[in-house]
């Protein structure tokens, strides 16, 4: 058996397009930081945040058990899992960086949230840490990472079905979002902030992973696979019976 050839893969973005997608990550860094002042130690809804979440509450209200279920993607188990889908499906692609973008998404989006801006925005909702949403996050983090191995700006065109996919993604990162406001267990805000979040580490994620330095270490990286996977099926074929 000859094995997986596992390469660095190729760019995650395209020349042209990290201009792009670095002005995102500026957006959304900014959008995070505007409303992380704005609500800052808050433990009310404030006007926006009521018109939107009380009718989606109100709502869910008379569907005992549907807020859990659509929050329910969004929860660790679920994550975990979907990456690691991402994560094997790179490998077998031969895609070192595709699989380390998709290992690395979700843990770092959620320590940023977890570590970091809820405990510096101290934003609570009956009582606990709301912004940004991690359930939020967590989502739209997946479906950035579909977004950018699926649809790298160079080949937006000539991949059009695959937009179905990222499409989706995104879909459920809403459909997350409704869940959690259902629940009360943040405020719309507070998941406008995690899809950003989210969003916006990806897009970090992947410029960092397209650096010219970065790209050699995986380069090395996978040349030492290479190499190894060479010398074992050497050894298949001399041993005795081989």
């Amino acid at each position: 058996m000859n094995g997986i050839y596992i390469r660095p893969g190729r760019p995650l973005l395209a020349a042209l397009g990290r201009v792009r997608v670095g002005a995102l990550v500026a957006c959304c860094a900014i959008l995070i930081a505007v409303l992380g002042v704005i609500f800052a130690h808050q433990v009310t809804a404030d006007r926006l945040d009521r018109a939107v979440d009380s009718p989606i509450i109100t709502w869910l209200a008379g569907h005992p058990g549907l807020a859990a279920r659509l929050a329910a993607p969004g929860s660790l188990l679920p994550a975990v899992a979907l990456s690691a889908v991402i994560v094997v499906a790179c490998l077998l692609a031969g895609r070192l960086n595709g699989a380390v973008l998709a290992a690395a998404a979700v843990p770092a989006a959620v320590g940023l949230n977890d570590g970091l801006l809820k405990p510096l925005v101290h934003r609570t909702y009956l009582g606990v840490l709301t912004y940004p949403s991690g359930h939020t996050t967590t989502m739209f983090a997946l479906a950035a990472t579909v977004t950018v191995l699926l649809i790298p700006p160079q080949a937006a065109r000539a991949r059009a079905p695959w937009l179905l996919i990222p499409a989706a993604a995104y879909v459920l990162g809403g459909v997350v979002a409704v869940g959690v406001i259902g629940l009360r267990w943040h405020y719309f805000t507070d998941t406008v902030a995690g899809a950003a979040l989210g969003i916006g580490t990806v897009c970090g994620l992947a410029l960092l992973l397209d650096l010219s330095v970065v790209r050699r270490w995986l380069a090395w990286g996978s040349r030492g696979s290479a190499a190894a996977q060479e010398h074992r099926n050497a050894g298949d074929v001399l041993a005795p019976g081989g």
